[in-house]
């Protein structure tokens, strides 16, 4: 697949070769989910456990929104998993210096635009060692960089935004022993929200369930199976209608990337206020809310039930989620920019405000500190320097300056304006040749950029 000690400038240059990977969404695959989750009731059956709750319905994705056969570019797939990881606190370097870890994967696939992405050698290396989480990491960037094409294509006046839903669900429900509040006491959520915004009007949110293995496409069906119990647990309306996303991504050691889509179809998720209520307001301050865990299923007749575990978003709470989801996307922008502060005035103390109020980038020891021109424009941002295979290397990651300067003031509202009128016209992923490196934008205005650092690039031809 390629040699793992190659010229880090031809890495570098790599990172901008489109490269195509396969997307499996048929009758075939949802019926072999549908028998691994006949085995796992089985099982569990047997064990004596309780069964688990799962999307009741499942379906493919039309050809028309998520194609059989995608181009993808590894550097736009590194900076989506960055910015998805921007507010995680999964390892020891704490919440900002996350989405470095992306960097990891920088030189482990490879493929080409006649050819399908795989494994290098140094990703298959990385596998051997880190098995468990280069699934998981990487299957986090291609689920979520298809999610917002696919989203693109069924919404195409609106805007998506990508936050953590353990972040976003934590300014309402206490997610763990160690969350103050009445605890939710279960354990399966999605991993991410897509919301899908316009300007003034109400939202739609889509829970994502993402998984990735090195195995083959039964273990994605098990994964698939695995995600549905996952997408079940958040409610938003009414009871099992909330559409979620399922993504199982296939990393061979020795194949091609394929990419395990399915749907849970619904036509709630939509955060229409009762009338009367306020309208979102995403210039005000971050609510902590305590709303009781449970989700709760419709009466039969007379028959009440009990809640079952999970989070439910009803309609009391619209108003404050839609609030929760913006203020959410902010902090996990100002985040990826390194701004500690800016992050923090967007989270509440049960979401992590504290945590960023004051703390230093631990890459950097620096908060925001460094202003770039890419591809014509200014961007603020941070920086993380690295070897690769030898030389030195700087890895660049904000936002365009007039924008940062809007969240960071606390004009959230103006800034969603901003970018979703540009939505179309700001992606952008080319080699700076001022810059000396790949650089993406997002239509978010993020940039993630990387370079050899001046002295050690050879001239290019």
């Amino acid at each position: 697949m390629g040699d793992s000690l190659k010229p880090a400038e031809k890495v570098l240059l790599d990172l901008l070769e489109s490269s195509n990977i396969s997307v499996r969404s048929n009758d075939e695959l949802i019926g072999k989910v549908e028998t691994a989750i006949v085995a796992d009731d089985k099982t569990r059956k047997e064990n004596g456990d309780e069964l688990l709750r799962r999307k009741p319905h499942l379906a493919t994705i039309p050809r028309a929104e998520l194609s059989r056969q995608m181009q993808v570019n590894l550097w736009d797939v590194l900076h989506t998993l960055g910015r998805a990881t921007a507010l995680s606190w999964r390892g020891a370097g704490r919440g900002l210096a996350e989405h470095w870890g992306s960097l990891k994967y920088n030189q482990a696939l490879e493929g080409g635009v006649d050819a399908f992405l795989g494994l290098t050698d140094e990703g298959r290396q990385i596998a051997e060692q880190y098995k468990n989480l280069q699934s998981s990491e990487l299957g986090v960037g291609f689920a979520l960089t298809l999610a917002k094409h696919m989203l693109g294509k069924r919404f195409p006046e609106h805007s998506v935004t990508i936050v953590p839903a353990d972040t976003a669900l934590r300014a309402g429900w206490a997610l763990t022993s160690r969350d103050k509040g009445h605890k939710v006491k279960y354990r399966y959520r999605p991993q991410y929200f897509a919301e899908v915004w316009r300007t003034g009007e109400p939202s739609l949110v889509i829970p994502i369930a993402s998984k990735g293995n090195h195995g083959n496409a039964a273990t994605s069906a098990g994964q698939l199976a695995s995600a549905s119990v996952h997408a079940e647990a958040v409610h938003v309306g009414e009871w099992n209608d909330t559409p979620s996303l399922l993504f199982s991504t296939e990393l061979p050691t020795d194949g091609t990337v394929t990419v395990h889509a399915l749907q849970a179809p619904g036509q709630g998720g939509w955060l229409v206020s009762p009338s009367g209520e306020t309208e979102p307001n995403l210039d005000a301050r971050p609510v902590q809310e305590n709303v009781m865990p449970g989700i709760q299923p419709p009466p039969e007749g007379d028959v009440i039930h009990q809640p079952l575990p999970g989070c439910h978003v009803t309609p009391k709470y619209y108003t404050w989620f839609q609030e929760t989801l913006g203020h959410t996307g902010a902090a996990g922008l100002m985040a990826f920019t390194g701004s500690s502060k800016a992050t923090a005035r967007y989270l509440t103390d049960r979401q992590g405000c504290k945590r960023f109020d004051g703390y230093e980038h631990a890459a950097t020891g620096s908060v925001q500190d460094i202003s770039l021109e890419l591809l014509g424009d200014t961007y603020a941002g941070t920086d993380h320097v690295f070897r690769l295979n030898g030389p030195r290397v700087e890895a660049f990651s904000g936002v365009e300056a007039s924008l940062f300067n809007l969240v960071s003031q606390g004009r959230a509202e103006e800034y969603r304006a901003s970018v979703h009128a540009t939505r179309h016209t700001r992606p952008r992923l080319a080699w700076d040749k001022k810059w000396g490196g790949p650089v993406s934008v997002h239509a978010d205005g993020s940039v993630f950029a990387i370079r050899l650092l001046p002295g050690q690039r050879r001239a290019r031809s």
